[in-house]
């Protein structure tokens, strides 16, 4: 993961910021112990980001697209209305119960609901729309979930773009076969020319872009 300020710096910052549940402590510590790329994580700063954005945004129903150990569903569901719903997609069955054991622990573990499978074809059987989205799965796929969901995200919905800077490799020479960072620089351009939405691209951990639907 790059470091777009100094680490002295970004633990400023860290320390500074709300602290981390102790609930969300455990999944970390147990993610790092027993799950591969664990740098996946959304982690405490990020995650007490996402948090934050929920409460604003005060959901009734939230789209997920890639749940990995479920740190990130976690954060955004301490925003939700009590009767709304999280709807979290992902491919990895093998992460599944371990997902499901921390959302039972939480207070939103009825409200959490998993879709195991590929999220272009799931997403389409959701009859909901929702109030927030946030992306974090596989890059290559970025600009097809944004045209799957932009119907579904209603008008003052917020999609969050998680790993849009890609370690910095968007501002340098692409190779012809890195086909993932060729989907994040369209994904990019998408979000900033697309008349529907309002777009700020923030350098937090590996990029995060907040985008507004505006009609």
């Amino acid at each position: 993961m790059a470091h777009f300020i100094p680490e002295e710096l970004e633990e400023y910052v860290v320390t500074h910021s709300e602290n981390e549940p102790e609930l969300l402590q455990q999944l970390s510590r147990e993610t790092y112990q027993k799950i591969l790329q664990p740098r996946m994580l959304s982690g405490h700063y990020q995650g007490r980001l996402l948090s934050l954005l929920s409460k604003l945004v005060n959901p009734k129903n939230i789209l997920e697209i890639g749940t990995y150990t479920g740190y990130s569903a976690l954060c955004l569901a301490e925003g939700i209305q009590p009767s709304g719903e999280l709807h979290t997609i992902d491919i990895n069955e093998e992460l599944f119960d371990f997902q499901r054991t921390y959302f039972d622990k939480s207070a939103y573990g009825k409200q959490i609901f998993q879709h195991l499978g590929n999220a272009l074809e799931i997403i389409p059987k959701l009859d909901k729309t929702f109030d927030l989205i946030f992306i974090d799965a596989d890059k290559e796929n970025y600009p097809n979930y944004f045209h799957t969901i932009i119907d579904k995200l209603n008008v003052n919905g917020i999609l969050l773009s998680d790993n849009v800077l890609w370690s910095g490799k968007v501002t340098k020479p692409v190779k012809d076969d890195d086909l993932a960072t060729k989907a994040l620089l369209e994904y990019n351009t998408l979000l900033k020319e697309d008349k529907r939405i309002e777009t700020v691209l923030l350098p937090i951990r590996d990029g995060l872009t907040i985008s507004r639907k505006s009609n």
